[in-house]
């Protein structure tokens, strides 16, 4: 089976750090984001891998190939094309059957086997993969009928009564029907254009709403949330087994669901090419990527990380921080909830 990852997207509520990297390619714990988005399309049975890019374009590409290998890449120049247009952009590669299409900016902790086989019973043109309102947002609902079928979405399409309304995680299924609807060129969104004319036609789109308690979502989109995310991982909220045996945090102790990724009593669990100073002492929970420097004297609170080939400074006193990949924490910085990306870039997490 084959499947895509949407990566064209700008991350401006992440800005100055997204002008470094494209959301996708944002290190989260030693990997980019886009690592856990293959990691469960691989777990679900896809093989086969496209993406498409427009912001920082070479940089998401380098970054897709280092974690894929072999890769169909559609480049938007110029516009950006929405969701519904950069599927388009993979037609010839996905449109000789069924495909997964996932948002590349979220991290989303699931098993999609599921999803398959309910697409499969269903005999939808497409389905989408839903969960419950996260309460206190204001998301755009995708509304379904008691059988699941979907009437409507962000207010859009034909509609009728007692539609239970839910959130979309960003996940879907597609049949090459979904190519018929499509616009010939321009930007367009694949929920509320192609969607809205497949049900106006009388296709049948499914929601399929995911019942497992265990599973997590976050879209990463402010700095609020991706600390959020990483301090969720440190401490175990993330079920990292839902990313299969090779997941993205393989080698480390983090695919022990349910743990910590690292404490101050498991320093020597770290990626092997870590390098600790004997001196550095850690509260925990805490990682530590490949290539990355800790000096002497370092201290390390709750929820640090530190990223590939990151280094941090002597006597440095660090807490809730993301080291990211790159980046340098200088000599005897004091750190509390921020950010720390490559070029001095430093973005506080507080609310």
């Amino acid at each position: 089976m084959k499947g895509m990852v949407l990566c064209a997207g700008l991350g401006t509520r992440l800005r100055p750090l997204t002008e470094r990297w494209p959301k996708p390619a944002m290190p989260l714990l030693g990997g980019p984001l886009l690592r856990y988005a293959l990691a469960t399309l691989r777990r679900a049975g896809v093989s086969r891998f496209g993406i498409n890019t427009h912001h920082l374009p070479e940089v998401m590409e380098a970054v897709a190939r280092e974690e894929a290998g072999a890769l169909e890449v559609s480049r938007e120049v110029g516009a950006i094309q929405g969701t519904g247009g950069g599927i388009r952009g993979l037609r010839s590669f996905l449109g000789d059957g069924d495909f997964v299409v996932l948002n590349g900016d979220v991290l989303f902790a699931v098993d999609l086997r599921p999803l398959l086989e309910a697409h499969r019973a269903s005999g939808a043109a497409a389905t989408l993969l839903l969960l419950p309102m996260p309460e206190g947002e204001t998301y755009a609902s995708v509304d379904t009928d008691a059988e699941g079928r979907v009437w409507r979405i962000a207010g859009r399409g034909p509609g009728r009564e007692r539609l239970a309304p839910w959130h979309f995680t960003g996940v879907h299924v597609m049949s090459p029907a979904v190519f018929d609807f499509m616009s010939a060129s321009g930007p367009e969104d694949i929920n509320r254009d192609v969607y809205v004319r497949m049900m106006d036609k009388g296709l049948k789109l499914h929601g399929h709403v995911l019942r497992d308690t265990r599973s997590y979502w976050s879209d990463l989109g402010t700095p609020q949330r991706y600390a959020a995310a990483h301090r969720d991982v440190l401490s175990g909220q993330v079920p990292l087994d839902a990313f299969g045996a090779q997941g993205p945090l393989a080698g480390t102790t983090s695919l022990r669901s349910g743990e910590p990724v690292g404490t101050s009593r498991r320093l020597d669990e770290r990626h092997p090419t870590a390098r600790l100073h004997e001196d550095v002492k850690v509260a925990g929970p805490a990682f530590f990527g490949a290539d990355c420097v800790v000096e002497a004297g370092v201290r390390l609170g709750a929820a640090v990380s530190v990223g590939r080939g990151a280094t941090v400074g002597r006597g440095a006193r660090l807490n809730r921080v993301a080291v990211l990949d790159g980046a340098e924490v200088p000599e005897g910085a004091q750190l509390t909830d921020v950010l720390v990306g490559p070029g001095g870039l430093s973005v506080s997490t507080l609310p």
